[in-house]
């Protein structure tokens, strides 16, 4: 009998509050719907405990070809490295962020500067820079307390698309639950009903 692979699933949380946190509140939902039978294997990445800032020796390592990188030099990409890892063996990403004066975390911008890697996420080519992640799923989780999701004030949720196409994902589902301080549980409940509504919707077609 042939065994079908777990579904990978990387988790990338950004949000500074852990009690009462709404972004992890909708993350655990979307998890818990892509993980139902026990069929996903689910690794963790909080950002928010702290990422590597890229300094100069980090990009004096990175640029040195691999086969002439000195230990420091391999240590000092190891964490990003691992990072990496995880992108690329994941089947589908969940990033969940909050809106901080309308940009993503400091937290998960040190991220993304840590998985964009020439010759492992993306490489340059005579017609521009292509991804090497193709294949892949994301999903996103977007709070926020006032800025409207994809408004003009918008500049988390077009710049992490972005990023994601640059490493060649270019399926991306957006879930968002902005302009809380005016909408508060009413909007958390809804963007919780689309959760499921999406999963019900896949769940039938593949029927």
């Amino acid at each position: 009998m042939t065994m079908t692979p777990k579904l990978k699933i990387l988790r990338v949380d950004a949000s500074g509050r852990y009690e009462d946190s709404q972004t992890r509140r909708l993350t655990d939902k979307l998890v818990a719907q892509l993980s139902s039978g026990d069929e996903s294997h689910v690794v963790n990445r909080d950002v928010a405990t702290g990422v590597e800032f890229v300094d100069a020796a980090w990009i004096n390592a990175n640029f040195t070809p691999e086969e002439e990188r000195t230990e420091a030099q391999v240590q000092r990409l190891s964490g990003s490295d691992a990072l990496v890892d995880e992108l690329v063996h994941a089947d589908v990403i969940i990033i969940g962020s909050p809106i901080y004066n309308f940009g993503v975390p400091a937290a998960l911008k040190a991220w993304v500067d840590q998985i964009a890697r020439a010759r492992k996420t993306f490489r340059y080519t005579e017609n521009g820079p292509v991804g090497l992640l193709e294949g892949k799923k994301a999903y996103f989780v977007m709070t926020s307390g006032g800025t409207a999701v994809g408004s003009e004030i918008d500049f988390a949720t077009g710049y992490l698309k972005h990023i994601m196409g640059f490493i060649g994902i270019h399926d991306v589902t957006v879930f968002a639950a902005d302009q809380l301080m005016r909408h508060g549980e009413q909007r958390i409940a809804a963007v919780e009903q689309e959760i499921d509504a999406h999963f019900e919707s896949k769940s039938a077609s593949a029927a």
